[in-house]
């Protein structure tokens, strides 16, 4: 399981997250920042600076946020 970035980044996107991940496993979309699920391994740097507390792991991911899940998804499948 991964972790997903949220709407707060879409405002903030200061992308500290990209600067921490050992893995190189997030991307930089046009409007937000997406973590790739088949690299990412769930180390939690990420989640741990974003000063917007955008990041949360896919099963946190808070109700009003869903939709983000999936536009991480599609974001990786359409490439």
């Amino acid at each position: 399981m991964a972790f997903i970035i949220t709407s707060p980044c879409k405002t903030e996107k200061a992308g500290e997250c990209v600067e921490v991940c050992p893995v190189d496993c997030i991307e930089e979309g046009e409007d937000m920042f997406y973590i790739d699920p088949d690299i990412c391994i769930d180390c939690g740097a990420c989640e741990a600076v974003c000063p917007v507390e955008a990041i949360y792991m896919e099963d946190e991911v808070p109700d009003e946020e869903n939709e983000y899940i999936s536009l991480n998804r599609l974001f990786f499948e359409n490439r």
